[in-house]
Order: structure tokens, then C-alpha cells, then sequence
């Protein structure tokens, strides 16, 4: 028997949204990204979004189900998602031109990263960036 280890290709969020079309469309007008699957077809209640080989992952579950940001939790612990970029003050500009307003501010964090954080309409906390001098 051989000894070989799998690879694993992406890892993605599964957050639990407030209201799924308004979740969507924050995404898809102002961070890029498509919808890669929604169900069920009539009134969806779950969604796939994708950019580049980023995703997301969505779900409305019930109004007594909210979504449970970990900035509710721990105000060390705020964010719910990393995604690397290599280019954090040209995503930045991107954001903030489909958005039509400012919603992405780049800086150097003291945990030796620089990128910004981007809050959802649920109120998850998503940075994107990189580790400094890489």
C-alpha cells in the first residue's frame, strides 16, 4: 500500500444570512463576485458565489436562525473569513468602485498583514490581504 497524501483545493465560508438576495447582491455588485448555484429554484434559500476560485457559501435559514458574526462574539476574534490577495490596495479600489462608496480601506495590521476588511450586509467581517513583505 502506498502512502499518499490528498490534496485538498480550496476551503470556503458557510454563513448563515438575514436575507439571501440582499446578501447576494452586496457580493455580486460590490465584491465581484457570480452566483455559481442558488436553490431551490423559486424563492432561493441557499447559494454558491464564486470569484476567481474564491467562494461562499449561503444560507437563509428562519428569522429566529440569525447570523452569528464572530465580531458578536470576541472582539479579538472579528473576522469570519481570510482571502489571499496579492494585490490588497488594487482589490481595495475595485471594491470601492463597484460598491460606489468607500467600504474598503487598505492598511498594515499588527499581525504583520496589509489588506482591509469588508463588513456583509449580516454583518461577517471579511479581510482580504497579505502577509507583509511577501
Amino acid at each position: 500500500m502506498v502512502d499518499t497524501k490528498a490534496e485538498i483545493s480550496s476551503i470556503a465560508p458557510f454563513f448563515i444570512v438575514r436575507d439571501l438576495q440582499e446578501t447576494v447582491a452586496f457580493y455580486r455588485d460590490c465584491l465581484g463576485y457570480e452566483v455559481g448555484y442558488s436553490a431551490p429554484e423559486e424563492k432561493p434559500f441557499f447559494a454558491i458565489l464564486r470569484r476567481d476560485v474564491v467562494q461562499v457559501f449561503l444560507k437563509q435559514i428562519a428569522e429566529d436562525v440569525p447570523p452569528v458574526p464572530n465580531s458578536e462574539r470576541h472582539e479579538w476574534a472579528r473576522w469570519d473569513a481570510f482571502a489571499h490577495t496579492e494585490d490588497p490596495d488594487g482589490l481595495a479600489a475595485e471594491f470601492n468602485r463597484l460598491a460606489k462608496r468607500e467600504i474598503a480601506v487598505v492598511k498594515d495590521t499588527e499581525d504583520g498583514l496589509r489588506g482591509f476588511e469588508v463588513i456583509d450586509p449580516n454583518g461577517y467581517v471579511l479581510f482580504f490581504g497579505k502577509p507583509k513583505g511577501i
